[in-house]
């Protein structure tokens, strides 16, 4: 009996074991999974739609090539997505005064069934009872790229998740972060798509003009958005449209000067979930060496000037500072120095006073010093040379 007990319980752990893997090997996240991803047309309502549609968009705009592609190029699966901010000009579009989506009627679809009133909140992340103001909260607009995200469809009662990607044109709604909430033609839940890095399985027909290499991601704002700047899609120019609002109080922005034709700026894709061969990187920076504090080195740039006789020579400045260690600042500060000629009355008595002509303070004559002194071009006001009183 006790054997009997041992070998059913082994059997019920590997039944176990075999569902835990079935369930990882084919997670969303794993990175050697493959994972449907839906291809959804403008006004196509997918799969599981929560409610009939509420789009009011008529007009579809039509996204710009980007740099280097052709008409009539092949259309080459999606493998990665770049990301785009939900602040970018021209990320949306609409029309002047136009609401893309008709939020009363959401709230009136979803306020009829409580069923889904309440696995809509749980899919939104709002309150059951607070989704009314979340849908009036929101911004209606229309895709300008085809974007992914993850979508969420009702069934028999209960959310389900899909992976999508929306076509451009498609109306949504978005919230005060830039990120689409709502799709319109099928009144879905959204969120930011998942992290899948495995293979895809494409589901549904690519429309015309689909390329796998322009869909982004929309990444969400760390600040809150209180208008969105979006392209009128009647006629390429530029519209400022509050946040919640229907159209209403959209205001022309003639100032803005970006070309509407070209697709958003996005960033870089995500890195590929393939296996690299490169050494690891380290993401630390090398310690860096004990510097001390960078005194400036002067470095002095003299006239020579004579030395008075007498005097010691000026003291000579380092010409070159002391060693620093290596990858440390330095601070060099060069100056040039003029030093000014001493004054006449510094001189050494040995040396004349410079000839400026007539003194302006002429020494008195000694008293015993005869008054009839010669005033001829040859005398001297101090008396007469040595010389003279030889002969």
């Amino acid at each position: 009996m006790s054997s009997t007990l041992r070998r059913i319980a082994a059997a019920a752990a590997v039944l176990s074991l075999g569902a835990f893997a079935a369930g990882c090997g084919g997670g969303a996240n794993g990175a050697d999974s493959q994972q449907d991803l839906n291809l959804q047309p403008i006004a196509a309502a997918g799969p599981d739609p929560f409610t009939q549609s509420t789009a009011e968009s008529t007009a579809t705009p039509t996204p710009a090539a980007p740099p280097g592609t052709q008409s009539g190029a092949p259309t080459p699966s999606f493998r990665s997505a770049s990301t785009v901010s939900g602040s970018t000009p021209g990320l949306y579009g609409g029309t002047q005064s136009v609401a893309s989506c008709d939020v009363e009627k959401q709230i009136r679809f979803l306020g009829g069934d409580q069923s889904k009133n309440r696995a809509f909140a749980e899919a939104a992340g709002v309150d059951p009872g607070s989704v009314a103001g979340f849908l009036r909260g929101l911004t209606p607009v229309v895709l300008r790229v085809d974007t992914r995200v993850t979508n969420h469809g009702f069934r028999d009662g209960s959310v389900t998740s899909f992976q999508s990607v929306l076509q451009a044109g498609t109306a949504v709604l978005v919230d005060d972060h830039g990120l689409p909430r709502v799709r319109c033609a099928c009144g879905n839940p959204l969120k930011p798509p998942n992290a899948h890095q495995g293979s895809w399985n494409d589901k549904g027909k690519p429309w015309p003009g689909f390329r796998g290499d322009r869909v982004v991601v929309v990444r969400p704002t760390t600040v809150v958005i209180n208008n969105l700047i979006i392209v009128n899609i009647t006629n390429n120019t530029w519209i400022e449209r509050e946040r919640g609002d229907d159209g209403q109080h959209d205001r022309k922005r003639p100032d803005i000067h970006i070309d509407p034709n070209k697709p958003p700026v996005t960033e870089p894709p995500s890195p590929s979930a393939s296996p690299s061969t490169s050494p690891p990187v380290s993401s630390s920076p090398p310690p860096s060496p004990t510097c001390p504090t960078p005194t400036p080195t002067v470095t002095v740039t003299q006239t020579p000037t004579p030395t008075p006789p007498g005097s010691a020579p000026p003291a000579r400045l380092p010409s070159s500072p002391a060693p620093t260690p290596s990858g440390c600042p330095t601070a060099t500060t060069t100056v040039t120095a003029t030093p000014s000629l001493p004054s006449p009355s510094t001189l050494s008595p040995l040396v004349p006073p410079p000839d400026t002509g007539t003194p302006s303070n002429p020494p008195s004559l000694p008293t015993d010093t005869p008054t009839n002194l010669p005033s001829g071009p040859d005398s001297d006001m101090f008396g007469p040379s040595p010389e003279s009183e030889n002969v």
